[in-house]
């Protein structure tokens, strides 16, 4: 890629894990003061049909699925999950990521019966959190670390978006349902058919988004199918699906993201036995430990039984630390708990455990990542290196991975 683009990704990348961290630590400051009622009031405030928190949660963030959905049709078919050797790894370790989690979960909180329900809480990760805190490592993130945690991190978000059609559905409505199967064969057909422009899409996913909502299945769903029926254009630079994903993205990692950060992480926070009850602590252990237990574990069982091999310029110490860094839960793991529990405490108490869990992986990968020495350079790390500092990079086994710090 171009030095500009290179760089401008880097800094795009960190500057959105920062906003997200910066509207979370706002809403948690709010929620702790005397604002805490009218922060609570506006959320609640009825805007037509819905209220504030619920546009946010079910219309805006269904654009956040999205651009998940064009990102992982584009990576599935033209981008690094297009050979079935890319995608064994990532797939393993996403596997192992979202299991290992939601049995701790269960060990922990499972004897309840009003608390199973929040089992797929701890087995999200959060895309941008973890860019964030990569982008911030700067040289200590090399690429190809990067590329293995967004892959692991892609697929872990299919996975919980089929997590919330299965298992988070309300009663359905089969006329609402046979609207929004008879959109989404339109907008295959038009993409069969070779319709080009991004308009006719976006007006049908309009309607898939009003389909899905009344058929009783999470209105968010909608983006992920919308997204499945863009035309990709294998090959070409400004395909439909390319032109969207790149126009979304500011959008969406700048403004949809931090603001509903800032709309689900407003919590009061109480005393210490209310963070050491059964949900909080549950979703939290699944989170820190379940996360890197079921990442690294499942990377290290496919390296040493064969199974799949793990990139070669990157150290345990380094893989470790990006499995500590797919513990940080906090925008899906929000979703999915508000989605769990209709009793407000026990949302409050599963935001609690997100937030816990995800600081203390954030802050523990970092400190690996920020400390594990530096390994030379893959072949692709060196190519990457030679497009922005020129054909002497691959004399210095370090200055690739200087070229994501820039």
């Amino acid at each position: 890629m171009p030095a500009r683009m290179a760089a401008n990704a880097s800094t795009s990348e960190r500057n959105a894990g920062l906003l997200l961290i910066a509207a979370a630590a706002l809403a948690l400051l709010i929620a702790n003061s005397a604002l805490a009622e009218a922060y609570q009031g506006v959320l609640h405030a009825s805007v037509g049909p819905l209220t504030v928190h619920y546009w946010i949660a079910d219309a805006l963030i269904a654009l956040f699925f999205m651009l998940v959905g064009l990102e992982v049709k584009r990576e599935w078919y033209d981008g690094r999950l297009a050979t079935p050797e890319a995608r064994r790894l990532p797939m393993l370790a996403a596997a192992a990521g979202m299991a290992v989690p939601a049995l701790i979960y269960l060990a922990v909180a499972g004897s309840d019966p009003d608390l199973v329900r929040g089992w797929a809480i701890p087995a999200a990760t959060d895309i941008a959190f973890a860019l964030g805190v990569l982008a911030l490592l700067g040289p200590r993130a090399p690429p190809s670390l990067k590329l293995l945690l967004v892959t692991i991190a892609i697929i872990d978000d299919v996975g919980a978006v089929v997590i919330i059609a299965l298992f988070y559905t309300a009663q359905l409505s089969v006329p609402a349902l046979a609207a929004a199967a008879a959109i989404v064969a339109i907008m295959a057909a038009m993409n069969m058919f070779g319709v080009r422009r991004l308009w006719p899409f976006l007006l049908a996913a309009v309607a898939l988004w009003v389909a899905v909502f009344q058929s009783g299945i999470h209105a968010t769903i909608a983006g992920v199918l919308a997204a499945l029926t863009i035309p990709l254009g294998r090959g070409e630079e400004r395909s439909p699906l390319k032109l969207l994903e790149h126009r979304l993205h500011p959008f969406v990692m700048f403004g949809v993201v931090p603001l509903f950060g800032f709309a689900s992480a407003g919590v009061a926070i109480g005393g210490l036995d209310q963070l050491l009850a059964p949900l909080p602590i549950g979703v939290a252990l699944g989170l820190f430990f379940g996360k890197q237990i079921g990442v690294f574990g499942a990377i290290w069982l496919a390296d040493h039984f064969a199974l799949a091999s793990r990139p070669a310029n990157l150290s345990w110490r380094q893989l470790y630390g990006a499995a500590l860094l797919t513990g940080i839960g906090f925008t899906m793991s929000l979703f999915i708990g508000a989605l769990a529990f209709p009793d407000p405490t026990l949302v409050d108490e599963a935001k609690l455990g997100t937030l816990a869990g995800s600081v203390m992986a954030g802050l523990i990968g970092f400190l690996v990542l920020r400390t594990a020495p530096a390994l030379p350079c893959s072949d692709e790390d060196r190519d990457e290196a030679a497009e922005i500092f020129g054909e002497d990079a691959d004399k210095d086994p370090t200055v690739c991975n200087d070229a994501y710090s820039r």
